[in-house]
């Protein structure tokens, strides 16, 4: 069974313009990929929301994952606050795995971003997520949280943007996308019970 560590943002720090931040709506999307995964029979693990990144990227290595998948909103620097708009996908340029997830994640994320068009494959090696991990890693922003449009299009689209990551999970691992017996918005509540 393949492994994943999901690593929403744990940027409280970093507010949305109309209510909330950046660490509370990506665990939410995070929250809502887990029984798409449960579901196709992929397992998982999360980040703590109080780990620090050094703690989050040795946690993910010590599980020794499959693929680690951060999930975070961007903002853009002050002369440009609200202006940017797009989906950003980060991947290390010498992982082979990491570009195959990371454009399966772009082509999926087209099909529901309003503009395909700013759907971005971004090479780097400068974000800890990406260098550090040992296992294959994307980390994808979103959208602009500073922008009003891309913070409303992501407050409506928790589902729709958890749905597709969890799709492109299981494509990326060549498994069947298997939808839940019980939704997203029920699963907490009802594995509880």
């Amino acid at each position: 069974m393949p492994k994943v560590y999901l690593s929403p943002s744990a940027q409280e720090y970093n507010p949305y313009p109309n209510g909330g931040n950046e660490e509370y709506y990506m665990n939410l999307i995070a929250d809502a990929i887990e029984p798409y995964l449960e579901a196709s029979g992929i397992e998982f693990v999360r980040n703590n929301p109080n780990d620090t990144l050094s703690q989050t990227i040795s946690n993910s290595n010590r599980e020794d994952v499959d693929l680690h998948v951060a999930i975070h909103s961007n903002a853009a620097g002050e002369n440009l606050k609200g202006k940017l708009s797009g989906t950003d996908i980060y991947y290390n340029p010498v992982s082979v795995n990491g570009l195959k997830f990371a454009e399966i994640l772009q082509n999926n994320f087209k099909t529901i971003y309003p503009n395909p068009d700013k759907v971005n494959l971004m090479p780097t090696t400068s974000l800890a997520e990406i260098r550090r991990t040992v296992a294959p890693s994307v980390l994808i922003e979103t959208a602009y949280h500073d922008n009003p449009e891309d913070e409303q299009w992501i407050k409506d689209n928790i589902q729709n943007i958890a749905r597709v990551i969890a799709e492109s999970i299981t494509e990326y691992f060549g498994m069947p996308f298997v939808e839940p017996m019980i939704s997203s918005q029920d699963y907490e509540t009802n594995s509880i019970i």
